[in-house]
């Protein structure tokens, strides 16, 4: 079976349209995991991302009056591109199917290939429902972004290259994954001809398709996917991807948003350049892997190489990167700190902090006896770090919450103003998450209809795929349950938070 994928990754057409991309060696990152790290550019690709590759391969292959007829497809972007441009360059007609959610630096490049565009749905698998609809209607033929053995075989000539790149030691490839196309390419060639180098998919840990299917032992449908890695939305992975992943790739591993920021900032710091979500995700997962095995001691002085897989990124969503890559890296500690409400205290307590920066120092008069700060303060990333740091303030009686890893925290309370309720309200809190465009959080309110007051609400637009609300409403307990439906009703994603320690401390109301 592997000979019938090798003979077509050896034949594939892709260097009609795609490069050759280097494979960079990251000397920032090396020397910080102490291994060898390369970064193989699949960004430097015309349309910045690997899947012109396997769109073209597909599509040089179809005959003359599959040609004719015209081609469709669904896609976030970067598949998009890749058909659009391979239609440019083939003379087919190109229909493309993409999520509201698409960033428009991705919409307006398929627009400028002269590609036809209709967008649809939330995430790439409404769009990718559409787009079948649409193809049995008007005779066109579907070119599927992962799930296509000539796909495959196209994204597997990334493998080809790189071992002839890297001839020498090799220990593990880090693939990205979303419907699995690329990393069942690159796993059974590289398998073939280096057996003995680790294949390593990693997923967003709220989009793992392929890594709960692989549990599983069969492919499962996620119930939701998170959007900040749109180019690997998909909730269920392809099955043929799926029938190979189970033979040749050895692990997956999944990454936070804070961790795949993070990546995007370890590779600008090496290579000036900026990954889109999707495309940092291999040094996300590469980081992951190394940290955890250092911990036993055992992964040192390895040959590790990433997919940064393209670089197809809004520009004003550079400003949530920016702010959340601190906390990835375990930079930034946030803390919940009470101090006695009396002169001296701040200057105490700033003295213990000794020449660490503050980042964040948010303290409104609330109380006559104690005060409760909201701090964020400098690390060197390592967890013992932040634990002295914690058992110290704590020896000189001060009490913390510790805040680092609450998303409440870091996501709404750090930014909003007001302080403390009056007065106990008996209100309930939601966080919700929901794909971002135009007028739905005005639909949202609508369907509210003003059955509940809302107390508390904090809303931020940071250029993300999707928009996250804290929300406060007046309700008896017997009325949650209406709600929630109303919640299910609108496919937000939701999580009640009444009980969140950040909620409490910073604006819950007096007791």
């Amino acid at each position: 079976m592997p000979q019938k994928y090798i003979e077509k990754i050896l034949r594939a057409k892709v260097y009609d349209v795609a490069i050759e991309t280097p494979l960079d060696f990251a000397p920032l990152l090396s020397e910080r995991l102490r291994n060898n790290v390369f970064l193989k550019r699949e960004d430097l690709q015309s349309v910045f991302s690997f899947k012109l590759r396997g769109a073209y391969n597909k599509m040089a292959m179809l005959d003359s009056t599959a040609r004719a007829q015209g081609v469709i497809a669904a896609s976030a972007g970067n598949h998009a591109q890749g058909v659009a441009l391979a239609a440019k360059r083939l003379d087919i007609k190109a229909l493309i199917v993409m999520p509201t959610t698409t960033p428009e630096i991705k919409i307006k490049s398929v627009k400028g290939m002269g590609a036809d565009i209709v967008l649809f749905g939330d995430s790439y698998s409404e769009a990718y429902v559409h787009a079948n609809e649409l193809a049995k209607q008007n005779g066109l033929i579907f070119i599927h972004p992962y799930d296509d053995p000539d796909v495959i075989a196209g994204q597997g000539t990334v493998a080809m290259e790189i071992l002839r790149q890297q001839t020498g030691e090799l220990d593990a490839i880090f693939v990205p994954v979303g419907g699995g196309g690329l990393i069942a390419g690159i796993a059974v060639y590289a398998k073939f001809v280096r057996p003995d180098v680790k294949i390593i998919g990693v997923e967003p840990d709220d989009a793992d398709c392929l890594k709960r299917a692989l549990q599983a032992g069969s492919r499962v449908v996620l119930e939701q996917v998170g959007l900040f890695a749109d180019g690997v939305a998909v909730k269920q992975v392809g099955a043929e991807p799926f029938r190979l992943a189970q033979r040749y790739v050895d692990e997956v591993i999944t990454v936070s948003t804070d961790e795949i920021c993070a990546a995007i900032k370890d590779i600008f710091d090496d290579t000036r350049s900026i990954a889109e979500p999707a495309g940092a995700l291999a040094i996300a997962g590469l980081k992951k892997y190394v940290e955890r095995g250092q911990a036993t001691g055992q992964i040192t002085g390895q040959t590790l190489i990433a997919i940064d897989s393209g670089a197809n990124i809004n520009f004003d969503r550079l400003r949530y990167v920016a702010e959340r890559a601190q906390v990835g890296e375990h930079r930034e500690i946030l803390l919940a700190v009470s101090i006695p409400e009396t002169p001296g205290s701040f200057l105490k307590f700033c003295n213990l902090l000794g020449g660490r920066s503050i980042t964040e120092f948010n303290y409104r008069y609330f109380d006559a006896d104690m005060a409760q700060i909201f701090v964020g303060i400098s690390s060197s990333g390592l967890e013992a770090d932040r634990a002295a740091l914690i058992t110290q303030l704590q020896q000189h009686g001060f009490q913390i919450t510790d805040m680092t890893a609450n998303e409440l925290a870091k996501e709404h309370i750090r930014y909003m103003v007001g302080g403390h309720a009056p007065r106990e309200l008996n209100e309930m809190i939601y966080s919700l998450e929901f794909p971002e465009r135009p007028g739905a959080l005005l639909r949202f309110l609508i369907e509210l209809g003003g059955r509940w007051n809302i107390s508390l609400f904090h809303y931020r637009n940071h250029g993300a795929a999707f928009g996250k609300v804290l929300m406060g409403l007046q309700m008896p307990q017997a009325e949650q349950q209406a709600f929630e439906q109303c919640l299910q009703a609108s496919g937000f994603v939701y999580e009640e938070q009444t009980e969140n320690p950040a909620y409490r401390l910073f604006s819950g109301g007096m007791r």
